[in-house]
């Protein structure tokens, strides 16, 4: 490192290929570039952990318009926590723990508009990436705005052991819900949601068809309905659901690498005859709401009211496996890359 605070080099995950279904190593390159220097307002940071999320694979497709394309030949990008090691900007102090939008690289510039710095005395740096991070907000934007929990509702989760999912049941139950049912991939998982996550209910999506076991353990009906993975989770929700019930549209990873757009839910029209309502929910654009979340998210999180897990790999260049392995449902709660010791 030189005497300014600056590495030299780095290693960064640029794009070399859009891959046309499922990723693969091949669309991925590691490269060594040179360390970044911040200008006047800036802050140079060395990453010490980064978010991989199912949006990002979203991303990759031309189609995208919700967030930036993600181009060939270019560093990927996404939620990242990291130290301050060079600022030429005094509000943000060298040594600060930050969070900001460059992941996907060792060392990243960022304006000093551009990053948060974060309280590491309430909460574990890397929760500020799951629990107290983007995934938690969803969680909680949607059970509270989108599709509101009320006292004695029979809620419904999919993907329930993913990182939105396994914050979503349990905040659910914080907001009265009389039962809190999730879907999960094999056996493992179902019954981690019940053992770790404290839902009521869990369905092994692999098992039997979603629908027949969704009847099963909602007999009487769903609702609300917290939707990750669309499809065949979707059809089966508004099937599922009572009059009046709620759905959040939040994502749906089951068609992210089917190389076109999947069709409707077939049985769509019942949003009209049970006077369903449906939302979608981009976290982004409630940032606004962060202060609010976290006050009382990382109390929960000290009290141990609120259980969170991560999956974690270690290095910038496990980095693409990482994606690779959250869109196949290898993750149980937030999907993570240390880096650096």
């Amino acid at each position: 490192m030189s005497n300014d605070g600056n590495p030299g080099t780095g290693r960064e995950i640029r794009l070399v290929e859009k891959p046309s279904k499922a990723p693969t190593a091949a669309n991925f390159a590691l490269v060594e570039a040179p360390a970044p220097t911040p200008a006047a307002g800036q802050v140079l940071v060395r990453n010490t952990w980064m978010s991989v999320d199912p949006y990002m694979r979203e991303r990759m497709n031309p189609e995208v318009t919700y967030l930036p394309q993600f181009r060939v030949g270019e560093v990927l990008d996404g939620p990242a926590i990291g130290e301050v090691i060079a600022s030429e900007a005094p509000e943000v102090p060298v040594g600060a723990t930050v969070r900001h939008w460059l992941g996907w690289r060792e060392f990243a510039v960022v304006d000093a508009a551009g990053v948060e710095q974060v309280d590491t005395s309430i909460a574990a740096a890397q929760d500020y990436l799951g629990p107290l991070g983007t995934t938690g907000l969803t969680a909680y934007v949607a059970f509270t705005e989108i599709a509101p929990v009320r006292p004695g509702d029979v809620v419904f989760v999919s993907a329930a052991a993913g990182a939105v999912g396994s914050i979503a049941g349990q905040l659910a139950r914080k907001f009265g819900a009389a039962k809190v049912i999730g879907s999960a991939g094999g056996p493992v998982k179902a019954r981690k949601l019940r053992e770790a996550f404290g839902f009521d209910a869990a369905i092994d999506y692999r098992a039997a068809p979603v629908a027949e076991q969704l009847d099963a353990v909602a007999p009487d009906g769903i609702d609300v309905y917290l939707d990750n993975v669309g499809g065949e989770h979707l059809e089966a929700a508004i099937d599922a659901m009572r009059v009046g019930g709620r759905i959040a549209l939040v994502g749906a990873i089951s068609g992210y690498n089917a190389g076109a757009p999947a069709a409707g839910p077939r049985n769509y029209f019942q949003l009209a005859g049970k006077d369903i309502t449906m939302r979608g929910l981009l976290s982004g654009r409630y940032f606004d709401r962060f202060g609010e979340y976290i006050g009382k998210a990382a109390d929960w999180l000290a009290d141990g009211s609120l259980h969170a897990e991560s999956t974690v790999e270690r290095g910038i260049e496990r980095a693409p496996e990482a994606l690779m392995g959250v869109l196949n449902g290898a993750n149980t709660g937030k999907m993570l890359v240390r880096l650096g010791d």
